[in-house]
């Protein structure tokens, strides 16, 4: 009766053989290790076949090889967050363009925006406070394309905290909604995630950024 290449009869364990998941070395010193085993103890009288050695022996390759590929690919996703790290960092102090349905308001007017993929004759801001109170912005008639409005909490008498933030039309089109903001840091989590911090919105990741509009006329001076 042939022996499998990945388990042991009883009398490889009678003898004490290492069991393979106490055994240390690298992927093909186990693989030597288990075929002289193998060999060893199988039935004289019924030989394993040796082409079973050959393809046990390309399967192990092929999975050094795809181990080595996956090492490989790892260290080029860790070296490019690295450099998309440090290119970010270059863009600290620049005003940005940040698609999130959230915004922090202080007491200084907070840009947004959003695109309509048709003209709508009435469009609403609706902010929605941390208690669940709603607060209903007319913004007017818009046409199709990009827009942009103004959130002033002292005219709206909006306290300061965080809002949820989305844009109601009276077509029934429920457009992505931007927040404007400084770039104000760049880290990279713990999770090897790099993560950006916007003034008026908080953390976000680079692909929520739609917009890189430059440092203020005082800061580039």
């Amino acid at each position: 009766m042939q022996t499998s290449l990945f388990t042991s009869n009883q009398n490889t364990a009678a003898e004490g053989a290492t069991p393979i998941a106490n055994a240390a070395g690298a992927p093909s010193e186990l693989f030597t290790k288990l075929l002289v085993a193998q060999i060893k103890n199988q039935n004289p009288l019924e030989p394993s076949d040796p082409s079973q050695f050959v393809n046990q022996l390309t399967q192990l390759s092929q999975m050094e090889s795809l181990q080595k590929l996956a090492q490989q690919g790892s260290a080029n996703a860790a070296l490019l967050q690295s450099m998309q790290a440090v290119a970010l960092g270059a863009q600290v102090g620049s005003q940005v363009a940040v698609r999130s349905d959230r915004v922090n308001l202080a007491s200084q007017p907070v840009e947004a925006g959003f695109s309509l993929q048709s003209a709508s004759s009435q469009v609403t801001a609706v902010l929605t406070g941390p208690g669940g109170g709603e607060h209903r912005i007319p913004l007017g008639p818009r046409g199709a394309g990009d827009a942009r409005f103004t959130l002033d909490p002292a005219r709206l008498g909006l306290a300061p905290g965080a809002y949820s933030l989305r844009i109601e039309t009276d077509s029934k089109e429920t457009p992505a909604t931007e927040v404007y903001g400084q770039l104000s840091s760049v880290k990279v989590a713990a999770t090897g995630s790099v993560m950006l911090n916007v003034a008026q919105v908080g953390e976000v990741l680079p692909t929520a950024v739609t917009q890189f509009n430059g440092r203020p006329a005082a800061q580039a001076n």
